[in-house]
């Protein structure tokens, strides 16, 4: 007997048939299937999709037991928080297309960085993470202990430390829902995020030593200990958002542990969706069709494989709806 659909997922199986909306359907019942199956699924993180508040629907997921482990930049990391502690004080700019560099300059003078339409305040969001997680940074130094970037921001948001920030309904931060999951998290080149040029400075003044915070080596072995430990039966899905290092570098995993550790034996990735509006080509590694990762010994020839050319925030909360029976 066929599972009763709710609003969102029966308009989608009616109106979503052809082209990019029927691989939505598809890699949603694809999806579905894995998890019904008893797989585990890592969901990956580019582009800006904290600040596209996909944690509204994002923490949900993590709820209800819908994703595994999270691969995401060291932005979406901290801009998740940024939006949970400075919310009001956003500046949306619908006509961001228009801008000249004159107004662009504007908003940078006045403590506004831009992503796309919504510009994060700079003084409320950056500043006001800074001093807690300074905080967490130096204690762990001075007891002689280090932790992953992912730790550190667990252990701010689960002090308790920024509740009295909060603009937001916590239920819409992926990262808190995280936290209180305790989530495995991999943030492949955090280096390259607000809080990791922060960090970078307090080295620079001599306030803090790099080996304070754990190194991408020390996430590829901690994904790998994770990947071993969950890849059996069904196995580990795999579904991007975006190119870039959040997803290159987590799917690595497989044909390092097959290759480099001759793990002759480790299953491929079990099932595989990207969201991209990248032109798929051979050239592009993030517009690449799937079948490509066969030769890189990251999919099987039998791993379901669907690609999905669209606007992730359109898409990704489709998909986590038709999940979440909404």
């Amino acid at each position: 007997m066929e599972k009763k659909r709710n609003t969102i997922s029966s308009f989608m199986e009616k109106y979503y048939l052809h082209f990019n909306a029927a691989a939505m359907v598809d890699a949603a019942k694809g999806y579905e299937k894995h998890l019904e199956e008893g797989g585990k699924m890592m969901i990956t993180l580019a582009g800006a999709m904290s600040t596209a508040e996909m944690g509204k629907i994002l923490a949900e997921m993590i709820r209800q037991g819908k994703v595994d482990i999270i691969s995401c930049t060291g932005a979406n990391l901290e801009e998740d928080i940024m939006n949970l502690v400075a919310h009001k004080s956003y500046k949306r700019v619908p006509n961001y297309r228009d801008l000249s560099p004159q107004e662009e300059w504007d908003l940078l003078e006045n403590g506004f960085n831009r992503v796309t339409d919504t510009c994060i305040p700079e003084e409320e969001a950056f500043r006001r993470l800074q001093k807690h997680i300074f905080h967490q940074w130096k204690t762990a130094q001075d007891n002689g202990e280090r932790y992953l970037p992912h730790e550190f921001m667990y252990k701010m948001l689960l002090s308790g430390d920024l509740e009295q920030y909060y603009e937001i309904d916590p239920k819409d931060s992926w990262m808190l829902a995280a936290a209180e999951r305790n989530l495995p998290i991999i943030c492949p080149g955090w280096e390259d995020s607000t809080m990791g040029n922060i960090f970078a400075s307090y080295c620079i003044k001599g306030e803090l030593n790099p080996s304070t915070m754990k190194s991408g080596i020390e996430y590829m072995t901690y994904l790998s200990d994770w990947y071993i430990k969950n890849s059996g039966g069904k196995g580990v899905g795999f579904f991007q958002i975006g190119g870039g290092i959040a997803g290159d570098f987590p799917i690595c995993v497989v044909p390092m542990l097959y290759q480099d550790m001759e793990m002759e034996t480790i299953p491929f990735w079990s099932y595989f969706c990207q969201i991209s509006d990248s032109t798929t080509s051979y050239g592009s590694y993030s517009g690449a069709v799937p079948n490509e990762k066969i030769t890189w010994g990251k999919l099987d020839i039998d791993t379901p494989k669907f690609i999905i050319e669209s606007d992730a925030t359109i898409v990704a909360p489709l998909i986590f709806a038709w999940l979440l029976d909404m």
